[in-house]
């Protein structure tokens, strides 16, 4: 399952340009973290049904390198959920700073997760070494293995709430700015002009609402997406969490039945991954175009260039108020301005930070 979950996103992303953006370029390299992982676990499975299992005092090298592989993805997948987190909190919080630097140094972003999970799993294997756990080979003490991966791992977690938590906020905040334009008027604004320029501002302020209407959903919808990201995390690693504590501090395993939870718990990783990354409406939205031979979605996605879906929304908005000042009187500047330009500047997040040029692949 983790297999064909990391598989649909990388192939997602090969197929489908409009889903090449950078965070989904992030995206696909936390799937190729969690298809190493998954490989390296049906590697140690086959081995084990097979017959010829890891713990056999010859295959004691296969199972030292079977647990480095597991200890550099298990935390390189912690390691990326991170990087995806940070990055889309400098984008989308206005940081123009470091959403720029991010993105001209996207290499240095990527060597990241996998400079440090090899690091660790290098002194890991130097200092205390891997031995067989059952299904595969790990640290074989559970002080360790909570010491190592889990503590740092609800570190990430507990981080990660707070970054989605604020985003979260301004998502908010931008949603009921933009709820202002459903109830705007262009009465105001037709006031002592003709009636065919009449007749365009009312054209053009029917299609900022009609942007507007669609922006307000996206923008719950990517508000409540951000939350169940560290949720679904919190939730899968909790009983592990659980078992390494009660193991270390009882001295005596945990029942089979949990154990075996706990180990499913891990393995099924990539397949969450993929849920909460890879299955969205623009994933799905862009297969079933391309089996029914229609275009590509790429104004529900992050722009072609690399740009957040939000970003473009808040650089079209701009451009649908300025061209309703040019149209009005002086007077009109402030009812205009009421119809939104996506209004993140108030809350950390400027338009301005979030230009496609700040956001391009």
């Amino acid at each position: 399952m983790s297999l064909a979950g990391a598989g649909w996103i990388m192939v997602s992303y090969a197929v489908f340009p409009n889903l090449r953006s950078f965070r989904h370029r992030l995206i696909t390299g936390l799937a190729v973290s969690d298809a190493f992982m998954a490989l390296n676990f049906l590697c140690s499975t086959v081995m084990n049904v097979g017959g010829n299992g890891i713990a056999a005092p010859e295959n004691t090298a296969f199972c030292s390198f079977n647990g480095f592989v597991t200890q550099v993805f298990v935390i390189q997948t912690d390691y990326w959920v991170l990087t995806i987190a940070v990055c889309t909190y400098f984008i989308l919080a206005g940081h123009k700073t470091q959403s720029t630097w991010i993105q001209d140094h996207e290499l240095v972003i990527w060597a990241l997760p996998w400079l440090f999970s090899v690091l660790w799993a290098s002194i890991g294997l130097g200092v205390s070494g891997y031995e067989n756990i059952g299904a595969w080979c790990w640290f074989k003490s559970d002080t360790v293995r909570l010491l190592v991966n889990f503590i740092p791992r609800w570190v990430i977690i507990v981080t990660m709430f707070a970054l989605y938590a604020y985003l979260s906020y301004v998502l908010y905040k931008a949603h009921t700015r933009l709820s202002s334009v459903q109830d705007a008027s262009p009465r105001h604004l037709e006031s002592g002009i003709t009636t065919q320029e009449g007749s365009r501002v009312a054209s053009i302020h029917e299609g900022v609402k009609g942007r507007s209407a669609i922006s307000i959903r996206r923008l719950k919808r990517v508000a409540r997406l951000m939350l169940m990201y560290p949720l679904a995390y919190a939730i899968i690693w909790s009983l592990p969490t659980a078992i390494r504590i009660y193991q270390a501090t009882e001295n005596k395993p945990a029942a089979f039945a949990l154990q075996t939870i706990d180990k499913a718990s891990i393995v099924i990783q990539g397949f969450v991954d993929a849920v909460i990354y890879g299955v969205n409406e623009t994933t799905l939205t862009s297969w079933r175009a391309r089996f029914s031979r229609q275009g590509y979605p790429v104004s529900h996605a992050m722009d072609a260039r690399g740009g957040n879906d939000l970003a473009a929304d808040a650089v079209r908005e701009r451009e649908w108020s300025f061209r309703l000042r040019g149209i009005g009187s002086p007077d009109d500047t402030t009812a205009a301005r009421s119809t939104v330009s996506v209004g993140l500047e108030e809350d950390g997040a400027s338009s301005s930070s979030m230009e496609p040029r700040d956001l391009r692949a």
